[in-house]
């Protein structure tokens, strides 16, 4: 028999403490804020799923979800609400609620906020050990400021002129 993981209070929601299968609003989680939106990933800080990552990202317009990057594993994603700008393989697509988007390995791809509100994204992604990432440098990207001016495959290089992720509550947009 599973046993079920005790959800704890931290910093400003709830995460599971330990192993097992648990039930979590989304409102109710751990949420995090960056000049790159807002997320959760219903895992406490530390102890990550082992096969599956799953998160929400809320992006308000003009907002990118992370820089441009591609990886060696698989990623799908749904918008579930709001609009938002796909740019994926060096093309730009505008996504609406209940667009899906399947990125087989090494599918170069970022989001970011478009329309007149926030947009609420879903995303799984595949987990590997030893996984491997890239952030190339896309024009498109670069226009949106979610670009490299230097192809890495560092996230700390790709990251470095944003500050730390602050944990908050879930964003009062989507907080019901």
């Amino acid at each position: 028999m599973v046993p079920e993981a005790p959800l704890e209070i931290v910093e400003n929601g709830l995460a599971p403490n330990g192993e097992g299968w648990f039930v979590l609003a989304a409102r109710d989680a751990q949420w995090y804020a960056s000049e790159l939106g807002f997320y959760t990933q219903f895992e406490r800080a530390g102890s990550r799923f082992s096969q599956i990552g799953i998160g929400l990202g809320m992006l308000r317009p003009g907002e990118p979800s992370a820089m441009y990057h591609g990886e060696d594993a698989q990623e799908d994603f749904l918008v579930l609400s709001g609009e938002c700008l796909l740019i994926i393989e060096g093309e730009e697509r505008r996504l609406r609620a209940w667009d899906f988007v399947h990125c087989p390995n090494w599918t170069e791809h970022i989001f970011v906020g478009a329309g007149d509100g926030p947009c609420l994204v879903l995303g799984v992604g595949a987990r590997r050990a030893g996984r491997g990432l890239v952030f190339p440098v896309n024009e498109a990207a670069i226009r949106h400021g979610a670009g490299v001016e230097e192809e890495t495959s560092d996230p700390k290089v790709a990251y470095a002129r944003f500050g730390e992720d602050v944990p908050v509550p879930c964003p009062p947009e989507f907080a019901g």
